[in-house]
């Protein structure tokens, strides 16, 4: 397949002097995460305490001042080796990569130093924002995205980082992470009680259910720290949610540098094939007379969805999942689209 469709500006290129910043979608996630971020606080201070009272002050401390560590180069690339199975690209995917990312960063007004493009071993089409300073794309989008959707779903990444969506998250997991540790280690404890075939390990995962459920009543309605427990409970929702207005935002972001068309192709393919058995996509041809958005070459066909045996019901149900994300992404990205085109009239 021939990628070289993407039109390359040339000339002299500005630089913004403001490179990134914070969004409403990266703050709201920051906030969201701070009652999840107090009681990761508690259980590093209660656990570091039980092994000596003095700890109980240092690691804390040392705790907190960690979290911005995690945006080190150094850590960065061992996050993207070790956490996300990323590599460095070889030297021929790094001479297209820099082609693509150069148009990318141009349009942007963005240095292009301040990124590394990364290779994921991964057999979808798709890209990925980490970190402060890593943008990466599966191999398998090297191979089957001609230059134009490879540039819209890198445009798309960048805005994350542009937004801010990719550090806020990193520090919001980060300093959850004590919290949701705990937590998934009481419901395995609670699992395991009731998983045994005696009476004495159901009656005490029972009587430890009972503990759990009086103590978050006691600081609800007792102490009232609803404004804590409530949060809490209502987290898991509210960053689902955050998520979807992040991807909204990185979407619109890639419209604006020029990339909306592109984008939809690739929206549009990945809505069909989320679909169990739905046809092989291929974009419409732009009307006779049309002028296509990237003249060099005509749209290529995506290519055809790999053949899958039958999905299980929960298999189904995540098609359907992804099928809507695509499809609302979609939606939005036609309205920013069509926002930009009355604006431009």
């Amino acid at each position: 397949m021939d990628h070289d469709d993407l039109a390359l500006d040339q000339g002299r290129r500005m630089v913004k002097a403001v490179q990134r910043g914070i969004d409403g979608a990266a703050l709201s996630h920051l906030l969201v995460t701070v009652p999840i971020g107090l009681i990761s606080l508690a259980v590093v201070a209660l656990v570091s305490g039980m092994v000596n009272p003095f700890l109980a002050v240092v690691v804390p401390v040392a705790w907190l001042l960690s979290g911005p560590l995690v945006f080190h180069r150094t850590v960065e690339a061992a996050i993207a080796r070790r956490l996300f199975g990323m590599r460095r690209p070889t030297p021929e995917e790094a001479r297209r990569l820099d082609v693509v990312w150069e148009q990318v960063t141009r349009r942007a007004g963005v240095d292009r130093e301040t990124y590394e493009l990364w290779i994921q071993e991964r057999t979808e089409l798709n890209a990925t924002a980490a970190a402060g300073h890593i943008v990466a794309v599966t191999r398998h989008a090297m191979e089957r995205l001609p230059n134009t959707r490879l540039a819209a779903i890198l445009a798309h990444e960048l805005g994350h980082h542009v937004g801010g969506h990719t550090w806020a998250a990193m520090l919001a997991d980060w300093y959850a992470l004590p919290a949701r540790a705990s937590g998934r280690a009481i419901l395995a404890l609670l699992f395991l009680l009731f998983r045994t075939k005696n009476w004495a390990g159901i009656a005490c995962g029972g009587c430890l259910s009972l503990t759990i459920l009086q103590f978050l009543f006691l600081m609800t309605f007792v102490e009232g720290m609803w404004w804590l427990v409530l949060p809490v409970a209502a987290a898991p929702l509210l960053i689902r949610w955050l998520h979807r207005r992040a991807e909204f935002r990185a979407d619109a972001y890639a419209v604006g540098l020029g990339f909306g068309e592109a984008l939809e192709d690739v929206l549009t393919a990945d809505a069909v094939v989320a679909v169990p058995g739905a046809p092989p996509y291929a974009p419409t041809p732009p009307p006779a007379g049309a002028v296509p958005a990237f003249p060099h070459q005509p749209y290529p066909p995506a290519p055809p969805a790999p053949q899958q045996a039958p999905a299980p019901p929960g298999g189904r149900l995540a098609a359907r999942a992804a099928h809507t994300n695509a499809e609302a992404r979609l939606r939005n990205v036609r309205l920013v689209m069509s926002q930009q085109n009355r604006r431009t009239v």
